[in-house]
């Protein structure tokens, strides 16, 4: 797979991170480890929202609309996806920014 398939498999949950993370790690260019950041980035997000989602549905059932704020996460991984097909170092919105130079194991 081509450096661009990487960074679009990237997105696709943690195991398509780890395939994109293991099978690019020898040849790696700017486009991928840029993409592989802004995933993980982006998973980690996820993994807290829900949990923090979670314990407050427990709390506070009535709260359940909150929910709805999971589609917003949804629609930041298909802009990353995008972002990745057409080859752009652009950040996902909201959180991008501070993924840019995050975990030094990726570059």
């Amino acid at each position: 797979m081509n450096n661009k398939t990487l960074s679009i498999v990237s997105y696709i949950t943690l195991i398509g991170w780890l395939i994109a993370y293991f099978s690019g790690k020898e040849k790696a260019d700017s486009l991928l480890k840029y993409h592989l950041r802004q995933a993980l980035g982006l998973a980690i997000v996820s993994i807290i929202f829900n949990l923090a989602l979670n314990a407050i549905l427990l709390a506070a059932p009535s709260l359940a609309f909150l929910g709805f704020a999971g589609w917003a996460i949804l629609v930041f991984w298909i802009l990353g996806i995008i972002n990745a097909s057409n080859g752009a170092e652009k950040p996902v919105p909201v959180f991008g920014k501070a993924f840019e130079n995050q975990f030094a194991f990726i570059g």
